[in-house]
């Protein structure tokens, strides 16, 4: 496993992180004992990020987890959960709410402390409630030495936009912006980089578009985006090849990115995935994926307020 600088935090994280909202049966039915199993597996196979939510099947991602970790050395691994989304429809980023959720968190993930704190899915409310309620909160939780590093994270490379010149944060995820389909994010990377923020990439598989069984009906990409992600999936099997191979080798060779969360309840996925990544990656299939996928290149959906939904066009924000 190889490990990369996150920022100005100065973690030394695996390239490969490890992402609990399959613990909380988010995408199927999961097996306890099972999805314990996976965790304990990510951090023998390298892994020492692990990223979970409240949100994550209700609170159950986080009571798993903390089950995991109990029996875990803290010094094993960085933690960081989130706060301000509680339900498909329910945000909250109240102050008084955030201090209070994250104490609620640290008892189900039986720590001190949290490693980083992430306000979820920001896209969702103005940026008032953010820079009035919400930072502050994160600040006095610093402070306070119950987190010690700040975040955000959402879809819209926008808010990233928003929030990262004008507020003091440590880290963010983006998701959905760095994968075989969609490379934008490479276009905030001065951005990132200039500010010394700890990047996490999340979704190398793009929510699922990136696989031969068809994405779910809910998922917000455009049925061309479907197609086309779905075709260079049958492609990549005509081969003989994985296209989740290629799509978590793709999002953790680049340099700049210092870490890509997957999710799974599968001690033999997530082994399979950590082995991946030091294996070399089919140059000849990228290229050839990559030009299946040129004509939805870089397509996304919007998310939360117009506000944070525009687009990033040669490094500039339209």
């Amino acid at each position: 496993m190889k490990y990369r600088k996150l920022g100005k935090t100065g973690f030394e994280v695996s390239v490969l992180s490890f992402g609990a909202s399959s613990l909380g049966s988010v995408f199927r039915e999961t097996d306890d004992k099972e999805s314990i199993r996976t965790v304990h597996t990510a951090l023998d196979a390298g892994i020492n990020l692990i990223d979970v939510s409240p949100y994550y099947g209700l609170k159950k991602a986080e009571i798993v987890l903390g089950k995991a970790l109990k029996s875990v050395s803290r010094d094993r691994y960085y933690l960081s959960t989130k706060a301000g989304r509680y339900g498909a429809d329910v945000f909250d980023f109240r102050s008084e709410t955030i201090m209070a959720s994250v104490e609620e968190s640290l008892q189900r993930l039986h720590t001190d402390y949290l490693d980083i704190l992430f306000l979820h899915d920001i896209e969702f409310v103005e940026p008032s409630i953010i820079y009035e309620e919400a930072i502050p909160a994160l600040q006095r939780l610093k402070a306070e030495g119950k987190i010690r590093h700040t975040g955000i994270c959402g879809l819209p490379l926008g808010l990233f936009e928003e929030f990262l010149p004008h507020a003091e944060l440590d880290a963010i995820i983006s998701y959905c912006h760095y994968s075989l389909n969609d490379t934008t994010l490479e276009r905030l990377l001065p951005l990132i980089e200039d500010k010394q923020i700890g990047l996490v990439n999340a979704s190398p598989l793009s929510m699922g578009l990136l696989g031969t069984r068809g994405t779910p009906d809910w998922h917000p990409a455009s049925t061309e985006v479907k197609e086309v992600c779905k075709q260079a999936a049958e492609y990549c099997a005509a081969q003989g090849e994985d296209i989740a191979k290629l799509a978590v080798q793709f999002s953790t060779r680049n340099e700049r990115i210092p870490t890509t969360l997957v999710s799974t309840a599968n001690p033999s996925n997530i082994m399979k995935n950590a082995l991946w990544v030091d294996e070399p990656i089919n140059v000849q299939l990228l290229e050839e994926v990559r030009q299946r996928l040129k004509p939805i290149l870089d397509e996304t959906w919007n998310s939360g307020i117009p506000l944070y939904n525009r687009r990033v066009d040669r490094g500039e924000a339209k």
